[in-house]
């Protein structure tokens, strides 16, 4: 049963990222946006903006790395939604295949093209003069952080996906999801926020997340920090994928 579901999620993902490898817009477009916000706020904002770090570019990149998934997942339910639209899911289901094994493909799928999006994006940082002294196991902490980050985005986008009654509802999703990093640690440090605006910043995901990826790449003792983003990770990924698996039992029961 197992060898059954790899293999077919492993020939469904093959089949999608053939049509990522044909619409490279498709990339290009998820990264334009969060290299424009590096570019504004590191060339036009940065000089006014007292983040406490010798290297804006270096304060910022953990933030845009988590604007670039955002961008990247509501293509995820868009391609979702006109899979379902169009009677794909139903020809699927008609063979002899693992039925989770067509999200899987999608969510697989997700995850390459958004780590092909953080590297052209870690890429661009470089040039602009991001550095740092992190060395192969914090690198690895902060994809690991990244790759769970996206998979709980991912599976939200599915729901998406599934829910929506049109093309638009099924992206529209993600606008929510993009404005949380400009009220978290993202771009400025949350003490120079009021009150209520930093209550809420201090305990929401991404500010857990991107201070534990910034100290990973500054070299700063994580503490419990890097815990308490694993666990809104963790947390999000799996209600996610559950409220995902009964949507599309029911979608296809």
């Amino acid at each position: 049963m197992t060898t059954h579901f790899l293999g077919d999620t492993a020939v469904l993902t093959g089949r999608s990222l053939r049509h990522i490898t044909r619409s490279l817009d498709t990339i290009i477009t998820t990264t334009i946006m969060p290299i424009a916000f590096m570019l504004l706020f590191v060339y036009v904002f940065g000089g006014a903006i007292n983040s406490g770090s010798h290297s804006y570019v270096n304060y910022l990149l953990p933030g845009i790395l988590l604007i670039t998934i955002a961008s990247g997942i509501s293509y995820v339910g868009f391609r979702l939604f006109l899979d379902m639209q169009t009677g794909i899911f139903q020809r699927f289901h008609s063979m002899p295949i693992a039925r989770s094994s067509v999200l899987w493909a999608h969510v697989l799928t997700s995850l390459v093209a958004n780590l092909l999006a953080l590297v052209i994006v870690v890429l661009v940082a470089l040039l602009m003069g991001f550095r740092s002294g992190a060395g192969v196991v914090a690198w690895l902490e902060v994809a690991g952080i990244l790759i769970l980050f996206t998979l709980a985005l991912t599976w939200i986008a599915v729901i998406a996906g599934l829910s929506a009654k049109s093309a638009d509802g099924a992206g529209a999703f993600a606008y929510p999801i993009l404005f949380l990093p400009f009220i978290s640690s993202a771009f400025v440090p949350t003490r120079t926020m009021p009150g209520p605006v930093r209550a809420f910043a201090e305990n929401q995901p991404v500010t857990s997340i991107v201070n534990a990826i910034r100290d990973l790449f500054t070299q700063q003792p994580v503490g419990t920090g890097i815990w308490t983003a694993l666990g809104w990770c963790v947390g999000i990924l799996i209600v996610a994928f559950i409220f995902a698996t009964v949507i599309y039992r029911r979608k296809i029961s």
